[in-house]
């Protein structure tokens, strides 16, 4: 086994350490998101395993700054999309124009254009305009009176959203959380860390000094080495009997789907690759399955009333179904 694994895009064929380029990356992240090397670490998952990120919390607590910069630490196109209630669907996708010299429609792209989009507040645009994102997240194009348009790889949608209970939100139909690979939420930074944040920001925005320290030729190499990671049949039927379990949970009227069992593979070869190894354990599968799976299910009346969440019925899945053994 070793720590460096090759890569076949991007690099020429040069061989590229997945978790020295990660700690690079996560580490100047976290000059900026201060206190938070899990939420950190979990962006960058998401990120290598060519998935969304959602990052749900109160305002204020550092989500439009971690997307930001995660962005900025990526020398790569990045656009951002402020989601209003009065924001159409043609502002994400883009919008055929008529050329009145050429006599023909000519394609303004929208904002999803890019390397790393930042999709802040999504839960503020009507469910109309936040079905925009639907194709673009899944199948990383977008269709336009009949024209598709190939997106730029990597192509990363961190979105952010206010709680449901707050005003002026829409709730994110099945569909679109279903789409996005992870959920996190923030959290309220420690005290040291919130003392130092007040020292550090008195006078200036680290956002503002913040250099990349990777491109997105090296995302794509990282993206295509977590790819060639070893994965055993035994984690693949653990991966199967987890989803399943969800499904037949007394405490969840919708469990999780089959692209919640893809997503939740990746992104432990990426947990795997980010701590240097070339392939996944079940301690992999298990700290991604919160994130991952969580947000997907959707409790019953009876377990909604009894105050448990979806992480708690999660985590009891985890304690029950057994861990499979073998190569």
């Amino acid at each position: 086994m070793t720590d460096t694994m090759r890569a076949a895009d991007g690099t020429a064929g040069l061989p590229v350490d997945v978790a020295a380029e990660g700690a690079r990356i996560a580490a100047n992240v976290s000059r900026v998101v201060q206190g938070k090397p899990d939420v950190v670490r979990l962006a960058l998952v998401v990120l290598l395993a060519e998935g969304h990120l959602l990052v749900e919390d109160v305002p204020g607590t550092g989500k439009t700054t971690l997307a930001k910069a995660l962005a900025g630490s990526i020398d790569a196109s990045v656009r951002r999309i402020q989601f209003t209630p009065d924001l159409l669907p043609s502002d994400v996708t883009g919008v055929a124009v008529y050329d009145q010299e050429t006599r023909a429609f000519e394609f303004k792209p929208g904002a999803v254009f890019a390397n790393v989009v930042v999709a802040d507040e999504i839960n503020r645009a009507s469910p109309k305009t936040q079905s925009a994102l639907l194709e673009c997240m899944e199948e990383r194009q977008v269709t336009v009176d009949g024209v598709s348009y190939e997106l730029a790889r990597p192509f990363l949608v961190m979105a952010t959203q206010n709680p449901v209970e707050m005003e002026g939100t829409y709730p994110l139909p099945e569909a679109q959380r279903d789409r996005f690979t992870a959920r996190v939420s923030m959290g309220y930074p420690d005290r040291e860390s919130e003392i130092a944040m007040l020292d550090d920001r008195g006078t200036t925005d680290p956002l503002v000094t913040l250099q990349p320290v990777a491109d997105a030729a090296t995302v794509r190499a990282l993206v295509t080495a977590v790819q060639g990671l070893h994965v055993s049949d035994a984690i693949r039927r653990y991966v199967v009997a987890l989803v399943e379990a969800t499904r037949r949970s007394t405490d969840l009227r919708l469990g999780a789907s089959p692209r919640a069992g893809l997503q939740l593979l990746r992104t432990a070869r990426a947990s795997a690759a980010l701590a240097g190894r070339d392939h996944v354990l079940p301690d992999d599968v298990q700290a991604m399955a919160g994130p991952v799976l969580a947000h997907r299910l959707l409790l019953t009346a009876d377990a909604a009333a009894a105050r448990r969440t979806a992480e708690q019925v999660v985590a009891g899945l985890l304690s029950t179904v057994p861990v499979l053994r073998g190569r």
